[in-house]
């Protein structure tokens, strides 16, 4: 005859034991929620740092731009331990639809550059009494189109580059040639303002040169500012670069 042997009793959870797991099940998420802010922090933080060797910065703009700031603030940001690399692209005379035939004729060019930040000082010649002479609404739109080009670019690391926009300095009142009283009316009332409602609108970080230069009138003696003054120019885009970066 078989002998049945009864079966050992199956051991059931106890309340201890299920409540240890649960325990143990919130111990778990709240690890993998603070390594997921740590790595997120980690990306982001990532993210506002130059890729590579060093920051990328091309400088767009006029005669101000091409004869003037962007070798002080090479220096500036070297002495201050930064490997940094400063494309001038400044174009002597250019208006800002001038600018934007330039740009648009060598973008190409441009984006090998592959920049991290660019600086846009743009205005001067449009205030002109020759043919430069630029309708404030057309220049708005030209500045616009300029800044869209900008962000088609990519960085090293395949991002957008900073963009930034700043005033631009006083023309003095005196006639000169090919400006003159009215053209330093247009500084202040409509360009000007023009870049200031631009910048705000997009989000653009605005370095003011106009404030910075129009305290300082002896470094200005005429439309372009003297060696002290482009001194004074990239120091205000230094002071704010690292706002970006």
């Amino acid at each position: 005859m078989q002998v049945k042997h009864p079966r050992p009793p199956e051991k059931k959870s106890s309340p201890l034991s299920r409540g240890g797991q649960r325990v143990y099940d919130g111990v778990m998420r709240r690890r993998a929620a603070v390594l997921f802010l740590i790595t997120a922090t980690a990306v982001s933080s990532a993210a506002c740092r130059p890729e590579g060797r060093g920051l990328i910065i091309l400088c767009a703009g006029d005669s101000l731009t091409e004869g003037g700031y962007p070798p002080f603030l090479r220096r500036m940001l070297q002495r201050e331990g930064v490997l940094v690399r400063v494309g001038n692209y400044g174009r002597s005379g250019a208006a800002s639809g001038e600018y934007l035939s330039f740009l648009m004729e060598n973008e190409d060019r441009f984006k090998e550059e592959r920049p991290d930040i660019v600086l846009i000082t743009l205005g001067t010649n449009d205030v002109r009494t020759d043919h430069d002479s630029t309708p404030t609404e057309v220049f708005r739109q030209n500045l616009l189109a300029i800044i869209e080009r900008f962000r088609t670019f990519r960085s090293r690391g395949g991002r957008i580059p900073r963009i930034m926009l700043s005033t631009i300095p006083p023309v003095p009142p005196d006639d000169l040639p090919n400006f003159n009283a009215g053209s330093a009316r247009r500084v202040e009332a409509e360009i000007n303002p023009a870049i200031r409602e631009i910048a705000n609108a997009a989000g653009i970080p605005l370095v003011d040169h106009h404030t910075a230069l129009a305290a300082r009138p002896d470094l200005l003696p005429g439309v372009h500012p003297s060696s002290e003054g482009y001194r004074l120019m990239a120091e205000t885009w230094r002071k704010a670069i690292p706002k970006v970066f």
